[in-house]
């Protein structure tokens, strides 16, 4: 017959002491009132109670709470697993349950506003520059937070989408856009670490298409500022006359309808002067792939220029004064320069058609857009390819062939002929 412990009263518990150096381990005093009922005192002096009992054919320790449980509660308590045990009630199993719908409710209420922190930490590697990392969430932090950022994620449903999105769903279409894709990855996020369960209510194809009108089916005044086709000439010339590197890269941008990035970013060892050619690294590409872009006499006529004022200084093209990449912001002065120099002899400016704002170095790349789609016969597809743009996998092979690229670069010099005065010869 096993031995019965001893009933203590709380004074003789309450003297219970870890016995020292002799017993490195946690001590385990039985305290009686109920078989098994035991206090564990740890060598720093820290107590808890364990209830040691059989459950299914096995010895078990069942923890029963910690300094702050009596040693009337833990009695209680002790008799009451004993009965849950004698009924066929596993607490350890019941234990682990608890914890794991507590994880699982902890995970249903992460808010919106720190799923998107925790998206864009794993995601990290995703984003070129700390500039794009901050352009990604100040566009959630304008137009999402204020409707779902303390909600939580797996409450977020697709009338908060349209709710965000119709504002300026027809008044800042690309924005807009881009703000339901970003919203739609965080989400897709939140679902694959368990968060949130069912259909992505930032989904376009099924869910928002039917509530929202395609976005190319409504205005998009949010676009870059351009300079219109009826002024490029007069712009061209005008920026033609002004000196400085800022200058040289915004009239090479405009040649060849490049982004700011590209070409601020350019080496000399990108370019083959004697196939006329520009290849940009696909690090340096939106789209993650290198592009070749043909170069027209005119923007060969200003890499020669700049290869014979280069110093071996600097690697780039268009070196800043300290040899390092231009800033981003020179060839934005400079346009604003330009349009300032405008407004002071009387004149309105160099304003976007639609907007009515100054133009801005990316609108020259829809400047370039609207003249091959209004003023030349090249088909749509070269002139996508020559911005860079996503297009078929098949199209892309043939742009990149010898005869296609000699047709790109008849294109590339029928824009320079346009922006020197002429229309240029047709395809």
């Amino acid at each position: 017959m096993p031995k019965i412990a001893k009933e203590l009263s709380a004074l003789a518990v309450k003297n219970l002491k870890h016995p020292g150096s002799t017993t490195p381990s946690n001590a385990v005093f039985a305290v009686g009132g109920v078989a098994g009922l035991m206090l564990q005192i740890t060598p720093g002096g820290g107590r808890s109670w364990l209830l040691r009992t059989m459950l299914n054919g096995k010895r078990r320790e069942i923890g029963l709470g910690g300094h702050d449980v009596s040693l009337g509660e833990a009695r209680e308590r002790a008799r009451a697993t004993k009965g849950e045990i004698r009924n066929g009630v596993d607490p350890l199993q019941e234990k682990r349950d608890r914890r794991k719908a507590a994880i699982e409710a902890a995970k249903r209420h992460l808010t919106f506003r720190d799923a998107v922190d925790k998206f864009l930490a794993d995601t990290l590697v995703e984003f070129r520059n700390e500039k794009h990392r901050k352009q990604w969430q100040s566009t959630l932090d304008t137009y999402a937070m204020p409707v779902i950022g303390n909600l939580a994620v797996s409450e977020v449903t697709k009338h908060h989408m349209v709710e965000i999105l119709k504002p300026i769903w027809a008044t800042k279409t690309e924005t807009a856009t881009r703000l339901r894709q970003r919203c739609e990855r965080v989400l897709d996020w939140a679902k694959a670490h368990g968060h949130r369960e069912g259909d992505n209510p930032a989904a376009w194809k099924g869910n928002l298409n039917a509530m929202l009108s395609k976005p190319s089916k409504v205005a998009t005044v949010d676009n870059q500022p351009a300079i219109q086709l009826k002024d490029a000439p007069r712009w061209f010339a005008a920026l033609r006359k002004r000196e400085g590197t800022g200058a040289r890269a915004l009239e090479f941008a405009t040649l060849t309808a490049a982004r700011s990035g590209e070409v601020r970013g350019m080496e000399f060892n990108e370019i083959d002067s004697s196939a006329k050619l520009w290849t940009v690294p696909a690090s340096r590409m939106k789209m993650k792939r290198p592009h070749v872009v043909a170069l027209s006499d005119e923007a060969l006529a200003i890499l020669d220029a700049m290869k014979d004022a280069a110093t071996g200084e600097s690697k780039y093209v268009f070196p800043a004064i300290r040899g390092g990449m231009l800033s981003d912001m020179t060839l934005s002065a400079t346009m604003k320069r330009m349009h300032e120099s405008e407004i002071e002899a009387g004149r309105m400016g160099w304003l976007d058609k639609n907007s009515k704002r100054p133009a801005v170095p990316h609108g020259l790349r829809s400047t370039f857009s609207d003249w091959a789609g209004e003023l030349s016969d090249y088909p749509r597809d070269m002139r996508e390819f020559a911005l860079a743009h996503a297009i078929n996998s098949d199209v892309e092979a043939a742009y990149r062939r010898e005869t296609m690229i000699e047709k790109r670069r008849a294109m590339m010099n029928d824009w320079a002929a346009f922006l020197r005065g002429g229309n240029g010869p047709k395809p």
